[in-house]
């Protein structure tokens, strides 16, 4: 049920978060940038007039989504850190110190799931509005990165020993005596599996890795054949991926890297320092001579960077609301030169290219630091959501907190830039003063 709005006129005698805080401080200046109506307005069909439990405010779960990729903190850090903080409380609507948490950190994963996809792209588009002219430029960049999922590093043993336990789990819980619990064997397997790098032990290693496999599929077909139709019917999606993992072989595609996960994918980029990434493709336009994100759209699915830019092309649209002039990209968008009539440009060993298409196609390299900011400094560089919605939400989150620090850090040259002019005007007053004295 949609919460009543707030009585915000005077309710003690103590002094406003207003007159108290920096009208100065970048989170002040932000909190009266954002148009919070428009999300006021998406976001209330989501909720009951009339029933259920009165929900927290809009604009409160908007602001921490936001403070959230913006600081890089996890969901139970953020809470306790709004509690803590009166910028954090002025930015979410709050006029007067509240000493607790705002909400517990699971109901930020239900907003998520509340507003979905469609709410969060909401979000970026005003992020991209508060950036105002710099966010209007219709000649962008687009690059594509890899959006790795929180997933240790799968190999089969893993995988097989997380399926013993998990059939152990399932076991418990619906009260099935296996034949055998494993638990002496597995502990003698482990403990070959340690010494497999050393001289000898390679292929006793060899023989504990199959022998871990072959308990795996054993304890899966009991489990089946124990369970009757129904309470089968409940664990039909867990047990129909362990049986696709024992069955699946090295050079097979569309392969289960995760249980949890079972959609990430595997990428080779080519790098050096780290050959296999797993997660998901996330396709960026940025424009192209002040950097706001203007795109962001995950693919599940380890598709060709070409065939990426039709979809993010409709995002910008929907955005935006006009199609881009041009994109440039690099040489892994090799293919069709124009997709949804806009123009696309990757660099080629010509001799007749233009002075300023070499130029753009030399700015088309400053994606490349975005992207590393985008995944150091704004969580896209471990996405702890859960499945592609989550990857999708993660990724236009962490694009939507940066389009909102560019305009901080904006202020803050803007800010620092004024200081400088005032300082340096009264110097000169005094020194003209001193020498005419």
């Amino acid at each position: 049920m949609l919460s009543k709005p707030k009585h915000t006129a005077q309710t003690s005698f103590f002094l406003s978060l207003e007159e108290q805080l920096n009208h100065q401080h970048p989170l002040y200046l932000l909190a009266n940038s954002i148009d919070w109506s428009v999300f006021e307005a998406a976001f209330s069909k989501h909720y009951s007039a009339t029933m259920g439990k009165p929900s927290k405010p809009i604009r409160l779960m908007v602001s921490l989504l936001i403070l959230k990729q913006l600081r890089n903190l996890s969901d139970e850090n953020l809470v306790v850190a709004w509690s803590e903080n009166l910028y954090f409380q002025y930015f979410g609507g709050e006029q007067y110190f509240v000493p607790k948490e705002p909400c517990s950190s699971t109901e930020l994963v239900e907003f998520r799931k509340r507003i979905g996809v469609e709410g969060v792209e909401l979000i970026l588009k005003e992020s991209i509005r508060v950036n105002g002219k710099d966010g209007d430029e219709d000649t962008l960049s687009a690059d594509t990165t890899v959006q790795e999922k929180n997933i240790t590093y799968p190999t089969d043993t893993k995988l097989h020993k997380k399926i013993i336990a998990k059939c152990i789990g399932i076991a418990k819980a619906e009260d099935i005596e296996l034949r055998q619990s494993y638990k002496f064997t597995l502990k003698k397997l482990n403990t070959l599996l340690r010494f497999q790098h050393t001289k000898n032990g390679s292929k006793q290693a060899r023989k504990a890795r199959k022998k871990i496999k072959t308990i795996a599929g054993r304890l899966v077909r009991e489990i089946v054949r124990n369970l009757d139709e129904h309470r089968l019917l409940q664990h039909q999606t867990q047990l129909d991926i362990y049986q696709r993992v024992l069955l699946q072989k090295r050079s097979d595609s569309n392969k289960i890297y995760s249980l949890h996960e079972p959609e990430v994918k595997c990428f080779t980029k080519g790098k050096e320092h780290k050959k296999f990434e797993f997660g998901s493709k996330a396709a960026l336009l940025i424009t192209q001579t002040t950097n706001v994100i203007v795109g962001a759209l995950n693919f599940s699915e380890n598709i060709h960077d070409s065939k990426t830019l039709p979809a993010v092309i409709e995002q910008y649209e929907r955005l935006k609301e006009k199609k881009p002039k041009a994109i440039f990209a690099d040489r892994g968008y090799r293919g069709p030169k124009t997709v949804n009539e806009v123009n696309i440009y990757t660099p080629k060993p010509q001799t007749n290219i233009t002075k300023a298409q070499r130029k753009k196609h030399c700015r088309r390299a400053a994606i490349e630091p975005v992207i590393g900011h985008l995944k150091h400094d704004y969580r896209l560089i471990n996405n702890y959501l859960k499945g592609t919605i989550g990857d999708a939400i993660n990724l236009m989150l962490s694009a939507a907190a940066m389009n909102f620090k560019r305009v901080i850090n904006l202020w803050l040259t803007e800010a620092n830039f004024c200081w400088k002019l005032i300082c340096n005007f009264i110097a000169n007053i005094y020194w003209q003063f001193y020498a005419l004295k």
